[in-house]
Protein backbone atom coordinates (compact mmCIF):
# COMPACT_ATOMS: atom_id res chain seq x y z
CA UNK A 1 0.00 0.00 0.00
CA UNK A 2 2.78 2.44 0.93
CA UNK A 3 4.61 1.66 -2.31
CA UNK A 4 1.43 2.32 -4.31
CA UNK A 5 0.94 5.67 -2.58
CA UNK A 6 4.56 6.64 -3.29
CA UNK A 7 4.16 5.76 -6.96
CA UNK A 8 0.96 7.79 -7.18
CA UNK A 9 2.64 10.76 -5.51
CA UNK A 10 5.48 10.65 -8.06
CA UNK A 11 3.03 10.53 -10.95
CA UNK A 12 1.10 13.46 -9.55
CA UNK A 13 4.22 15.58 -8.95
CA UNK A 14 4.01 16.89 -12.52
CA UNK A 15 7.63 16.03 -13.33
CA UNK A 16 8.38 14.18 -16.54
CA UNK A 17 11.73 12.74 -17.55
CA UNK A 18 12.80 12.60 -21.20
CA UNK A 19 15.63 10.12 -21.79
CA UNK A 20 17.67 10.85 -24.90
CA UNK A 21 19.30 7.81 -26.53
CA UNK A 22 21.58 8.70 -29.47
CA UNK A 23 22.31 5.51 -31.42
CA UNK A 24 24.64 4.36 -34.16
CA UNK A 25 24.88 0.63 -34.83
CA UNK A 26 23.26 -0.40 -31.54
CA UNK A 27 20.73 -3.00 -32.72
CA UNK A 28 21.99 -5.59 -30.19
CA UNK A 29 22.10 -3.19 -27.24
CA UNK A 30 18.94 -1.16 -27.83
CA UNK A 31 16.33 -3.78 -26.79
CA UNK A 32 18.09 -4.42 -23.48
CA UNK A 33 18.71 -0.78 -22.57
CA UNK A 34 15.08 0.07 -23.36
CA UNK A 35 13.84 -2.88 -21.28
CA UNK A 36 15.99 -1.76 -18.35
CA UNK A 37 14.76 1.83 -18.63
CA UNK A 38 11.13 0.71 -18.66
CA UNK A 39 11.80 -1.60 -15.71
CA UNK A 40 13.52 0.88 -13.40
CA UNK A 41 11.51 3.97 -14.30
CA UNK A 42 8.24 2.07 -14.40
CA UNK A 43 8.83 0.35 -11.06
CA UNK A 44 9.78 3.68 -9.49
CA UNK A 45 6.56 5.28 -10.75
CA UNK A 46 8.15 8.12 -12.69
CA UNK A 47 6.53 9.71 -15.73
CA UNK A 48 8.95 9.31 -18.63
CA UNK A 49 9.55 9.02 -22.36
CA UNK A 50 12.47 7.49 -24.26
CA UNK A 51 13.60 9.38 -27.36
CA UNK A 52 15.75 7.36 -29.78
CA UNK A 53 17.90 9.49 -32.09
CA UNK A 54 19.38 7.16 -34.66
CA UNK A 55 21.98 8.56 -37.05
CA UNK A 56 21.32 6.39 -40.09
CA UNK A 57 22.73 3.18 -38.61
CA UNK A 58 23.48 0.67 -41.40
CA UNK A 59 22.95 -2.28 -39.03
CA UNK A 60 19.18 -1.83 -38.76
CA UNK A 61 19.03 -0.09 -35.38
CA UNK A 62 16.07 2.01 -36.49
CA UNK A 63 14.07 -1.07 -37.50
CA UNK A 64 14.68 -2.55 -34.04
CA UNK A 65 13.57 0.74 -32.48
CA UNK A 66 10.32 0.59 -34.46
CA UNK A 67 9.61 -2.89 -33.09
CA UNK A 68 10.28 -1.65 -29.55
CA UNK A 69 7.87 1.21 -30.14
CA UNK A 70 5.16 -1.32 -31.02
CA UNK A 71 5.87 -3.26 -27.82
CA UNK A 72 6.03 -0.38 -25.35
CA UNK A 73 3.83 2.20 -27.07
CA UNK A 74 4.35 5.42 -28.98
CA UNK A 75 3.80 7.42 -25.80
CA UNK A 76 6.90 5.82 -24.21
CA UNK A 77 9.18 5.30 -27.22
CA UNK A 78 9.63 8.24 -29.58
CA UNK A 79 11.69 7.85 -32.76
CA UNK A 80 13.47 10.94 -34.05
CA UNK A 81 16.01 9.61 -36.58
CA UNK A 82 18.46 11.55 -38.71
CA UNK A 83 19.74 10.59 -42.14
CA UNK A 84 23.42 10.36 -41.25
CA UNK A 85 25.95 10.53 -38.43
CA UNK A 86 26.08 14.18 -37.36
CA UNK A 87 27.74 14.03 -33.95
CA UNK A 88 26.77 13.50 -30.34
CA UNK A 89 26.17 17.14 -29.40
CA UNK A 90 23.78 17.77 -32.27
CA UNK A 91 21.99 14.51 -31.47
CA UNK A 92 21.18 15.82 -27.98
CA UNK A 93 20.02 19.12 -29.41
CA UNK A 94 17.80 17.30 -31.91
CA UNK A 95 16.31 15.08 -29.23
CA UNK A 96 15.75 17.93 -26.80
CA UNK A 97 13.63 19.78 -29.36
CA UNK A 98 11.20 16.87 -29.33
CA UNK A 99 11.25 16.28 -25.56
CA UNK A 100 8.08 16.98 -23.59
CA UNK A 101 9.59 16.42 -20.14
CA UNK A 102 10.76 19.18 -17.81
CA UNK A 103 13.86 17.10 -17.06
CA UNK A 104 16.26 15.64 -19.64
CA UNK A 105 18.42 12.57 -19.03
CA UNK A 106 21.30 11.86 -21.38
CA UNK A 107 23.06 8.50 -21.43
CA UNK A 108 24.77 6.03 -23.75
CA UNK A 109 22.72 3.35 -25.45
CA UNK A 110 25.48 0.73 -25.36
CA UNK A 111 24.78 -0.45 -21.77
CA UNK A 112 27.79 1.43 -20.39
CA UNK A 113 25.33 3.41 -18.24
CA UNK A 114 22.94 1.30 -16.18
CA UNK A 115 19.40 2.71 -15.80
CA UNK A 116 19.35 1.53 -12.17
CA UNK A 117 21.17 4.75 -11.27
CA UNK A 118 18.46 7.03 -12.69
CA UNK A 119 16.22 6.92 -9.57
CA UNK A 120 19.31 7.97 -7.59
CA UNK A 121 19.85 10.87 -9.99
CA UNK A 122 16.25 11.96 -9.50
CA UNK A 123 16.48 11.66 -5.73
CA UNK A 124 19.71 13.66 -5.69
CA UNK A 125 18.17 16.39 -7.82
CA UNK A 126 15.22 16.74 -5.51
CA UNK A 127 17.39 16.80 -2.38
CA UNK A 128 19.23 19.92 -3.47
CA UNK A 129 17.03 21.18 -6.33
CA UNK A 130 20.14 20.84 -8.50
CA UNK A 131 20.17 22.21 -12.03
CA UNK A 132 22.41 19.36 -13.18
CA UNK A 133 23.10 15.92 -11.72
CA UNK A 134 26.12 14.16 -13.19
CA UNK A 135 27.20 10.55 -12.83
CA UNK A 136 30.77 10.26 -11.59
CA UNK A 137 33.22 7.39 -11.97
CA UNK A 138 35.75 9.03 -9.69
CA UNK A 139 33.95 9.54 -6.37
CA UNK A 140 32.47 7.24 -3.72
CA UNK A 141 31.59 3.81 -5.07
CA UNK A 142 32.00 4.92 -8.68
CA UNK A 143 34.30 3.03 -11.01
CA UNK A 144 35.09 1.69 -14.46
CA UNK A 145 34.82 -1.98 -15.43
CA UNK A 146 35.88 -3.83 -18.56
CA UNK A 147 38.49 -1.37 -19.81
CA UNK A 148 42.09 -2.32 -20.54
CA UNK A 149 44.94 -0.34 -19.02
CA UNK A 150 45.24 1.91 -22.07
CA UNK A 151 41.62 3.06 -21.90
CA UNK A 152 41.84 3.63 -18.16
CA UNK A 153 44.99 5.71 -18.53
CA UNK A 154 43.43 7.78 -21.32
CA UNK A 155 40.30 8.41 -19.25
CA UNK A 156 42.18 9.24 -16.05
CA UNK A 157 44.63 11.41 -17.93
CA UNK A 158 41.89 13.30 -19.74
CA UNK A 159 40.00 13.89 -16.52
CA UNK A 160 43.15 15.03 -14.72
CA UNK A 161 43.99 17.52 -17.46
CA UNK A 162 40.49 18.94 -17.44
CA UNK A 163 40.61 19.37 -13.66
CA UNK A 164 43.96 21.18 -13.82
CA UNK A 165 43.18 23.42 -16.78
CA UNK A 166 39.48 24.15 -16.30
CA UNK A 167 38.83 23.70 -12.54
CA UNK A 168 35.18 22.83 -13.16
CA UNK A 169 34.17 21.94 -9.61
CA UNK A 170 32.93 18.50 -10.73
CA UNK A 171 34.85 15.25 -10.40
CA UNK A 172 33.95 13.64 -13.76
CA UNK A 173 33.98 16.07 -16.65
CA UNK A 174 34.18 13.59 -19.49
CA UNK A 175 31.22 11.41 -18.48
CA UNK A 176 27.99 11.41 -20.44
CA UNK A 177 25.39 10.17 -17.94
CA UNK A 178 23.52 13.22 -16.65
CA UNK A 179 20.19 14.71 -15.65
CA UNK A 180 19.38 18.32 -16.53
CA UNK A 181 16.49 20.65 -15.90
CA UNK A 182 15.26 21.18 -19.44
CA UNK A 183 15.46 24.97 -19.31
CA UNK A 184 19.02 24.71 -17.98
CA UNK A 185 20.04 22.35 -20.78
CA UNK A 186 18.52 24.70 -23.34
CA UNK A 187 20.51 27.60 -21.89
CA UNK A 188 23.74 25.61 -21.93
CA UNK A 189 23.25 24.32 -25.47
CA UNK A 190 22.84 27.88 -26.74
CA UNK A 191 26.32 28.70 -25.45
CA UNK A 192 28.20 25.51 -26.28
CA UNK A 193 30.30 25.45 -29.43
CA UNK A 194 32.02 22.05 -29.07
CA UNK A 195 31.11 18.84 -30.84
CA UNK A 196 31.59 15.15 -30.10
CA UNK A 197 33.08 14.10 -26.78
CA UNK A 198 34.20 17.63 -25.89
CA UNK A 199 30.55 18.68 -25.85
CA UNK A 200 30.05 16.90 -22.50
CA UNK A 201 33.03 18.67 -21.00
CA UNK A 202 31.97 22.11 -22.14
CA UNK A 203 28.47 21.62 -20.74
CA UNK A 204 29.81 21.34 -17.19
CA UNK A 205 32.26 24.22 -17.65
CA UNK A 206 29.49 26.49 -18.95
CA UNK A 207 27.18 25.38 -16.14
CA UNK A 208 29.72 26.56 -13.57
CA UNK A 209 30.19 29.85 -15.43
CA UNK A 210 26.45 30.47 -15.28
CA UNK A 211 26.30 29.53 -11.59
CA UNK A 212 24.09 26.51 -12.17
CA UNK A 213 24.23 24.01 -9.33
CA UNK A 214 25.70 20.55 -9.96
CA UNK A 215 25.12 17.41 -7.90
CA UNK A 216 26.98 14.14 -8.39
CA UNK A 217 26.00 10.48 -8.06
CA UNK A 218 28.67 7.71 -8.07
CA UNK A 219 28.10 5.30 -10.96
CA UNK A 220 29.64 2.11 -12.31
CA UNK A 221 30.68 2.50 -15.93
CA UNK A 222 30.83 -0.83 -17.78
CA UNK A 223 32.43 -1.24 -21.19
CA UNK A 224 29.97 -1.90 -23.99
CA UNK A 225 28.49 -5.39 -24.18
CA UNK A 226 28.00 -5.60 -27.95
CA UNK A 227 29.71 -3.75 -30.77
CA UNK A 228 32.97 -1.87 -30.99
CA UNK A 229 34.05 1.21 -29.06
CA UNK A 230 33.81 4.44 -31.03
CA UNK A 231 36.84 5.94 -29.25
CA UNK A 232 39.76 6.11 -31.66
CA UNK A 233 42.77 8.23 -32.48
CA UNK A 234 40.71 10.93 -34.17
CA UNK A 235 38.48 11.30 -31.10
CA UNK A 236 41.51 11.64 -28.82
CA UNK A 237 43.01 14.36 -31.02
CA UNK A 238 39.66 16.17 -31.16
CA UNK A 239 39.39 15.95 -27.37
CA UNK A 240 42.83 17.50 -26.92
CA UNK A 241 42.04 20.34 -29.33
CA UNK A 242 38.71 20.96 -27.63
CA UNK A 243 40.28 21.02 -24.19
CA UNK A 244 42.84 23.63 -25.26
CA UNK A 245 40.08 25.70 -26.89
CA UNK A 246 38.02 25.66 -23.68
CA UNK A 247 41.10 26.58 -21.64
CA UNK A 248 41.72 29.57 -23.90
CA UNK A 249 38.13 30.77 -24.03
CA UNK A 250 36.68 30.13 -20.55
Amino acid sequence: MASRKTTQAKQESGDKYSILLPTYNERENLPLIVWLLVKYLGESGFNYEIIVIDDGSPDGTLEVAKQLQKIYGEDKILLRPREKKLGLGTAYIHGMRHATGNFIIIMDADLSHHPKFIPEFIQKQKEGNYDVVSGTRYQGDGGVYGWDLRRKLISRGANFLTQVLLRPGASDLTGSFRLYKKNVLESLVERCVSKGYVFQMEMIVRARQLNFTIGEVPISFVDRVYGESKLGGNEIVSFAKGLLTLFATT
